[in-house]
């Protein structure tokens, strides 16, 4: 049971931030039932693959630093999270924009800037003892459905339905990164 919660710490915070990156480009305007579905397979793809960059990179960093390696991991996602809390609205809202006509090399910057809360995530999987397997395949599925959602209510939601989405999932990111921190000061 506390594998299943903490799986769900680290999923469905990410479900909450691409619901409300994806909402933001559906209340751009409406969008071709094609155009949809390449946006959702940019979220599944770069949203499942930037976890397993950040566990790439995590690994070899995490030899270098040693002990003080989970506590870096730890802070990486409570930096996400208040990254997620504080930064610009607007920012969004340009996003959103440049997703719907963006193209070729754009469409990959762009979807690295969507999944950066998932490279933070993948630095602190290692240190969440979870089976990776389970966690991306969480990770693609909630990006599917949350993306897909988005994208339908996009239009239909207020503003303020979508920002307070991506502030609930900062607060359980920056929770989640201090408790992982007190599990190493404690363990």
């Amino acid at each position: 049971m506390t594998q299943v919660l903490a799986l769900l710490g680290f999923v469905l915070p990410l479900g909450l931030d691409s619901f409300a990156v994806a909402a933001a480009v559906g209340a751009a305007g409406r969008l071709s039932a094609a155009a949809r579905w390449r946006l959702t397979g940019l979220f599944v793809l770069f949203e499942a693959g930037m976890p397993l960059v950040g566990l790439a990179l995590g690994a070899p960093l995490a030899h270098v630093i040693g002990p003080v390696a989970n506590y870096v991991a730890a802070a990486a996602v409570v930096a996400i999270g208040l990254w997620m809390l504080l930064h610009d609205e607007d920012d969004e809202e340009e996003k959103a924009e440049r997703l719907v006509s963006a193209r070729g090399v754009a469409l990959l910057g762009l979807g690295v800037s969507i999944s950066l809360d998932e490279l933070a995530v993948g630095f602190g999987l290692g240190l969440s003892h979870l089976p990776l397997v389970p966690v991306i395949v969480g990770i693609a599925a909630q990006a599917l459905i949350a993306a897909q959602l988005g994208l339908w209510l996009g239009a239909r939601i207020a503003e303020r339905f979508r920002e307070a989405a991506e502030r609930l999932a900062g607060v359980v990111l920056v929770v989640m990164g201090i408790a992982l921190a007190v599990e190493q000061l404690l363990g």
